[in-house]
């Protein structure tokens, strides 16, 4: 239960004094919802006003606060606006105007020879000084108005001053709450309490210092709940009944004797990671790591057979049924002539077959079973699940991993997959509970892909390349960002560029595959790229992850400048999979940003995908390159990427240090870090502590 000291934060907006229905849908549009919402919601500058008796022409461009009496007005008609010819003290004139006001309001708002209050901001017009649409206040009104003004986002029919006004409001309800950041923390950097943060955050007063160090103080309290959270997580999973998986190589020994390669020495160091984690009865919680063509789904393999000596099963689980299906072609063609027992089972798996697969598998008849999200449903049960393996792991939440934890007798061994290599802070930002392993070599006999980058003025001599490759018996991928030219106008269009490639090429020897196609036929287009018997595919980004063809060795990327650089170099990872030479073609637009060139200059320059995914996190920041964005999860509303790079690591060991030596939520400043928790949301750490 939320401590009853913050409820009043978690109040709905609607409570605040003088919400009512109109203002709560603008609130609601800017996602304010409750009184905290409007304390994350953050001013992003502030408004200096000049307070002075006289106007000249240092102050133009400026905002001003000055003692003004009005001298005449003249009418406003049609497009011409009302105005007010006012003087200061020295008798300078300014043109005060309004548009779509009458001589009567002004007259009432600023009536002749009588000295008011005006702030605004000073403009030259022609010869004349000018103030358009300036507040105007009674001399005794002043003090109201702040010489610094925070500016906050806004949307339609939300005015500032009416936001500010409601941000002082939610303020009033901030408790005073013990501290749970680590003393040598706050010394070290000479924050303020949270309470003192959150009033300087949004009164923007003080210094640059000031600021700074009350917007690093608050961002460091979200990274840290999520730190905290992450290692209760992690805490939770080695406390819960877990099942030593010790295999006796029977397998394992099988498969390696039958490769056509040996094992790298990544490859062999990250298995007996693996193999150590799992001989454990504490739960396995491991990150594996590898760049694209690295041999993960081997090592993965091979982590299965393990449990498959031991006598458990193990499921592979893939967020799309087209990699789903990839993974379990592969396995299947590692696994063939062995006496191991290989399912897939995706949404549109129907009828008898289904059910066959399902009793195979609670009986314990199936082994190993490959599958898309239908692998959570209920009907599916398992004999005695003891692995389960995630690709592409930052596209499941958290939730969906603990629902297929729930189908095993014990907290099955996890072992999480990426071929997007992860920076360090974001792998402790989203991964902060699970232990890391990195494949960083490529299996024997594999090249280096070279990777040009085109201009568009290049593009007949690229299609006569292609035309050249496909003739001497090479197939090659065509990836477009776009499925057609309704989108946007666009014209690097998956279809129609598959159009002009099949006028160029034959129809037969062109294919096109997109997400917006059924599934069927997607499978169908795969299958027969996959076979040899089209040779050109032409495809979205549907393609950017788990295709594994060996004879394509050309990649053509258009509009290239449109992609991330994890995006890229996913893509390019989709030919140099077999020993042959391969190639990226970026083909770029007319236009460049200075960002899109430095990533297609980094592109040229590199295949390291670990210094790829660095740069892409400078680039474009933390949620685009994990799909956070898309998956919801570890959003932060206050920590920017540089503050998360800044501060993820101080706030691990802050947690960690809390955990082990503080006394954990039960000690003192546990209680505080419970707070904390719940202040952002993150109370499923309490809970599992509960539940645990």
């Amino acid at each position: 239960m939320r401590p009853a000291i913050i409820n009043p934060l978690f109040a709905e907006s609607s409570s605040l004094e003088g919400v009512g229905p109109a203002l709560v849908r603008q609130l609601d549009r800017l996602k304010i919802r409750r009184v905290v919402d409007l304390l994350w919601h953050l001013p992003v500058m502030a408004i200096d006003r000049v307070v002075t008796d006289r106007l000249d022409e240092t102050l133009v461009g400026r905002p001003v606060v000055c003692t003004l009496t009005a001298e005449r007005v003249e009418e406003g008609y049609g497009k011409r606006p009302l105005r007010v010819m006012a003087s200061d003290r020295d008798g300078t004139v300014v043109e005060l105007v309004w548009f779509g006001q009458t001589g009567a309001w002004a007259k009432r708002l600023m009536p002749i020879g009588e000295p008011k209050i005006v702030a605004g901001k000073l403009d030259r017009f022609g010869m004349s000084l000018r103030m358009s649409h300036p507040d105007v206040l009674m001399p005794a009104q002043a003090a109201r108005l702040p010489v610094r003004e925070p500016v906050y986002p806004l949307t339609e029919g939300l005015t500032n001053r009416r936001l500010g006004g409601l941000a002082t409001t939610a303020l009033k309800r901030v408790p005073a709450l013990e501290e749970w950041v680590e003393p040598s923390v706050l010394t070290k950097h000479g924050w303020p309490g949270w309470g003192a943060a959150v009033r300087d955050a949004h009164s923007m007063a003080g210094g640059p210092e000031t600021l700074s160090g009350a917007r690093d103080r608050l961002a460091y309290d979200e990274i840290l709940a999520n730190q905290l959270a992450l290692l209760l997580v992690r805490r939770d999973t080695r406390m819960r009944k877990g099942r030593a998986l010790v295999g006796d190589g029977r397998l394992t020994g099988m498969l390696t004797a039958r490769l056509p390669f040996s094992l790298t020495r990544a490859q062999q160091r990250v298995g007996s990671e693996i193999a150590g984690d799992m001989a454990q009865a504490a739960p396995m919680l491991r990150l594996l790591q590898g760049d694209v063509g690295s041999g993960k789904t081997l090592v993965a393999l091979m982590a299965m057979l393990g449990a498959a000596e031991a006598g458990a099963q193990a499921c592979l689980l893939a967020p799309t049924e087209i990699l789903a299906r990839q993974h379990a072609a592969t396995l299947a063609r590692l696994l063939e002539g062995m006496p191991v027992r290989l399912g897939i089972l995706t949404g549109r798996d129907k009828g008898r077959g289904r059910k066959e697969l399902l009793a195979a598998l609670k009986t314990g008849e199936l082994d190993i079973l490959v599958g898309t999200h239908a692998i959570f449903q209920d009907e599916v049960a398992y004999h005695d699940l003891g692995l389960v393996v995630v690709d592409e792991q930052h596209r499941f939440g958290v939730a969906q991993r603990l629902m297929l934890a729930a189908k095993a007798r014990a907290t099955p061994h996890l072992l999480a997959m990426t071929a997007t290599p992860i920076p360090r802070t974001l792998e402790l930002t989203n991964f902060g509970e699970m232990d890391s392993s990195r494949l960083d070599e490529l299996p024997p006999g594999r090249q280096p892909i070279e990777t040009r980058v085109m201009g568009p003025e290049r593009f007949g001599a690229l299609v006569e390349g292609l035309e050249r490759h496909v003739t001497g018996g090479g197939q090659a991928y065509w990836v477009c960002p776009m499925v057609n030219e309704t989108e946007e106008g666009d014209e690097a269009a998956a279809e129609q560029r598959a159009v002009f490639l099949k006028a160029r090429l034959g129809d037969l020897k062109v294919g096109l595959v997109h997400g917006r196609m059924k599934p069927a036929e997607k499978d169908a287009v795969m299958a027969a790229f996959s076979g040899g018997e089209t040779k050109v595919l032409v495809a979205t980004t549907v393609i950017e992850v788990g295709v594994d063809v060996p004879n394509a060795t050309l990649m053509v990327v258009e509009a290239a400048e449109r992609f991330g650089l994890a995006q890229l170099h996913q893509l390019r990872g989709r030919v140099g999979r077999g020993s042959e030479k391969s190639v990226c073609v970026l083909l770029r637009g007319a236009e460049l940003s200075e960002t899109a060139r430095a990533r297609l200059a980094l592109m040229r320059e590199t295949n390291d995908g670990f210094r790829i995914a660095e740069a892409d996190l400078k680039l474009r920041g933390a949620g685009e390159i994990l799909g956070t964005r898309q998956s919801g999860d570890a959003a932060f509303r206050l920590a920017d990427p540089e503050r998360v790079a800044r501060f993820v690591a101080m706030a691990h060991d802050d947690a960690r240090l809390l955990l082990d030596r503080d006394g954990g939520l039960e000690g003192p400043r546990g209680a505080a870090a419970r707070v904390l928790l719940y202040l952002f949301e993150r109370e499923a750490g309490v809970a599992l502590l509960r539940s645990g």
